[in-house]
C-alpha cells in the first residue's frame, strides 16, 4: 500500500498535473478487466507470461478462449472507459489540483531517490546484512545483461552498505496496481529481446530437409511433451498401483523402458528434447540450430506447438525459442504452475482443431502440464483415487515429512490424469483417416521421499529424475505404411535411450531427410547404436558407468571423473 501511495506522489510530481496523469492511466484502465479476470479465475494479476499471451493472441482467438465471459469483458471496458471519459471532462474543465508548488521538487526526489537507490542494488548487489538476502532477485533483466552491468558498475563504486537496501523486492514492486504494470512491461520486453538473442543464434540456419514420400501424401505427426513424470509410477512400466489403466489396454503402443533425460530441469531438458543439441551442452544458453519443427516446416509440413506451460520467464523463455519456430503457437495456462493453473484438458479442443485443418501434413506438439507440483492441483476432484491427498489443500507444507504419503498419492493420482489425458488424444487420433504417429517423453522425473531419501521435487542428481516414461503410439495405417519402423520399434523398446534420440527418431518416423542426418541415433531405424548417456550429475556422468548411492539413488560415476559443465 505504502508503495503504491509512493508511486502516485512520484507520478503526480512527475506530471505536474492531474490531466497528464490521468492519460498515464489509460492503459491500466484498458487492462483492468483482463486484471480482474485472472484475479477472479486464476488468484493472480497479469504477469509477463499474461502479456504475451495477449501481444500475441488475435481477436478470434480471444473470443473463442472467453466465450460468453466476452460479454461480460466488453461491458466492463465500456464501463471503465466511460467512467475514465468522464473523470477526464471534470478534470480538463476544472484543471483539478494542478501542482505548481516549489514542493514538487522534492516530493519527486523523495519518490525517485527509492528507485535509484533499488535499481542501483538490483544492478550491482546490496551488501549482507543481518536478517535479509544479499541480492535483489533478477527479474527484469536476463542473466547475461545483469552480470554484465554489474560487473561495469560494481568497479566503478561497488555495492551498497546493507542498510540501503529497500524495504521491498521486485515481485512486490511488480505486483502493485497500476505502476507495477510498467515493471511488468519492461519484464516482458526484455524477455522478448532475450528471446530474439537467443534466436539470433539459429536464425539462418536450415536442415535442408525434404519429405521422402510424395507432399500428396498425407501425414499426421504428434508429440506430446510431458511435466515432471516418473518411470516407474506408471503403471506400464510394471507400478504396483494401475495408474495407467488406459494406456496399458491400448492397443499399438509400445512402451520405451529405459529412456533417460539429461538434466533434470525443464528450461534446459525440453531443448535436447525438440533439437540436436548434445546434452554435454544442456547448461549453455541457447544453440545453433533450430528444432525438429523447422525440420517438419521444411519438408512441406504445417506445424503446431499447442502448451499448457509458460510463454516467458526464467524457466519458461529457451523453450520459447523453439515454440515461436511453429506455423501456429498457442500458450493456454493462464494460471502458472500456481493452484489455479488450467488442467491438461485445455489442451483438446486446439488439438482436434488442429486435426481438423484440411493440411496434408501436419504435426503437433502438445507440451503439457503434466505431473508438476503442486500434485493435487494437476488433476480433477474425480481422479482423487488414493487418499489422503492434498487435494484441496491450497499450499501444503510439503517439506513436512508427514505429508509424504499424501504428496505421494496426490503424485500417482496426478499420473492416474495424465494417463486420461493421454488416452483421450489418441481416442482423436484413432479417428483420423490417415497414418498417423505419436511419441509421448516426459521432460524429467521426481524424487518423492523415497524411503530414507529427505529429497523431493527435482532438481537433484538421482535415478528418479533422469529414468522418464516415453511411448510410441501408431494407427493401424502407419503400421501398414512402415512395417519396417515398426519392427525397429518393437526391437529397440528396451534399448538403452535418452532425450538425444527424439530428434532423430520424430524425423526418421516421419521420411524426413537431410544431407547430415545419423539414423544411428533413430530407435525406428535398423541402423540404431547405443550411445554414451550423459546426465548432469556431479558433471557430465555416464548413466551407465555409474552407482545408484542410497536411498536417494544419486548418480555417481564409478570409474573416470564426469565431464566437466559448460555454461
Amino acid at each position: 500500500m505504502s508503495l503504491t501511495a509512493i508511486s502516485w506522489v512520484g507520478m503526480w510530481a512527475m506530471t505536474g498535473s492531474l490531466r497528464w496523469l490521468h492519460w498515464v492511466m489509460l492503459p491500466a484502465v484498458l487492462l483492468l478487466p483482463v486484471e480482474i479476470y485472472l484475479r477472479q479465475f486464476y488468484g493472480q494479476g497479469i504477469s509477463t507470461h499474461h502479456l504475451g499471451i495477449i501481444a500475441e493472441t488475435s481477436p478470434r482467438e480471444a473470443a473463442e478462449f472467453l466465450g460468453s465471459k466476452l460479454w461480460l469483458a466488453g461491458a466492463g471496458l465500456l464501463m471503465l472507459t466511460g467512467f475514465w471519459y468522464f473523470l477526464w471532462r471534470q478534470i480538463k474543465a476544472l484543471e483539478w489540483l494542478p501542482w505548481r508548488h516549489w514542493s514538487r521538487w522534492p516530493a519527486l526526489a523523495l519518490a525517485l531517490l527509492p528507485l535509484f537507490i533499488f535499481q542501483y542494488g538490483y544492478r550491482v548487489g546490496v551488501q549482507a546484512g543481518s536478517g535479509s538476502s544479499a541480492s535483489v532477485s533478477a527479474h527484469a533483466f536476463s542473466q547475461v545483461q545483469l552480470e554484465v552491468i554489474r560487473n561495469w558498475l560494481s568497479k566503478k563504486t561497488g555495492p551498497l552498505p546493507g542498510w540501503a537496501r529497500p524495504p521491498f523486492d521486485d515481485e512486490l514492486a511488480m505486483r502493485s496496481w497500476p505502476f507495477g504494470l510498467i515493471l511488468r512491461g519492461i519484464d516482458f520486453w526484455n524477455e522478448r529481446m532475450y528471446l530474439e538473442q537467443l534466436s539470433e543464434k539459429s536464425r539462418n540456419f536450415t536442415f535442408g530437409a525434404r519429405a521422402a514420400l510424395s507432399k500428396d501424401e498425407p501425414q499426421l505427426v504428434i508429440m506430446v511433451i510431458g511435466e515432471s513424470s516418473r518411470f516407474d509410477r506408471w503403471g506400464l512400466n510394471g507400478y504396483e498401483r494401475d495408474t495407467t489403466p488406459n494406456l496399458s489396454a491400448m492397443e499399438n503402443l509400445v512402451p520405451l523402458t529405459d529412456m533417460i533425460t539429461a538434466v533434470s530441469a525443464t528450461r534446459l531438458s525440453v531443448p535436447i528434447i525438440v533439437s540436436r543439441k548434445p546434452a554435454a551442452q544442456g547448461l549453455q544458453a541457447g544453440f545453433a540450430e533450430k528444432s525438429f519443427l523447422s525440420a517438419y516446416r521444411e519438408a512441406g509440413f504445417k506445424t503446431y506447438w499447442i502448451s499448457n506451460q509458460m510463454s516467458f520467464g526464467q524457466f519458461d523463455t529457451p523453450t520459447s525459442v523453439f515454440a515461436k519456430e511453429a506455423d501456429v503457437t498457442q500458450f493456454l495456462n493462464l494460471g502458472g504452475y500456481t493452484n489455479q493453473s488450467n488442467l491438461d484438458e485445455v489442451l483438446l479442443p486446439p488439438l482436434q482443431n488442429a486435426l481438423n485443418d484440411p493440411a496434408q501434413k501436419k504435426l503437433i506438439v502438445l507440451h503439457t502440464l503434466g505431473n508438476h507440483w503442486n500434485y493435487s492441483h494437476r488433476y480433477p476432484a474425480s481422479f482423487d483415487h488414493w487418499k489422503p491427498s492434498l487435494f484441496g489443500v491450497s499450499n501444503p507444507a510439503y517439506t513436512d515429512l508427514r505429508n509424504k504419503d499424501a504428496l505421494n498419492n496426490s503424485y500417482d493420482n496426478s499420473v492416474l490424469y495424465t494417463d486420461w489425458f493421454l488416452s483421450e488424444v489418441i481416442q482423436r487420433l484413432k479417428g483420423v483417416t490417415i497414418p498417423v504417429s505419436m511419441m509421448y517423453v516426459a521432460d524429467h522425473g521426481q524424487t518423492l521421499y523415497d524411503d530414507s531419501c529427505n529429497l523431493a521435487f527435482h532438481g537433484h542428481n538421482t535415478q528418479y529424475e533422469f529414468h522418464i516414461p516415453a511411448f510410441v503410439w501408431y494407427s493401424d495405417l502407419y503400421a501398414d505404411q512402415f512395417p519396417e519402423k515398426i519392427k525397429q520399434l518393437h526391437r529397440h523398446r528396451t534399448a538403452r535411450l535418452s532425450t538425444e534420440n527424439v530428434f532423430h527418431t520424430l524425423l526418421d518416423m516421419a521420411e524426413i531427410r537431410y544431407p547430415d542426418e545419423n539414423l544411428s541415433r533413430s530407435f525406428v531405424s535398423a541402423a540404431w547404436r547405443p550411445h554414451i548417456r550423459y546426465v548432469d550429475s556431479y558433471g557430465w556422468t555416464d548413466y551407465d558407468n555409474a552407482s545408484l548411492r542410497g536411498d536417494c539413488r544419486e548418480v555417481i560415476a564409478n570409474r573416470d571423473k564426469p565431464v566437466k559443465k559448460k555454461r
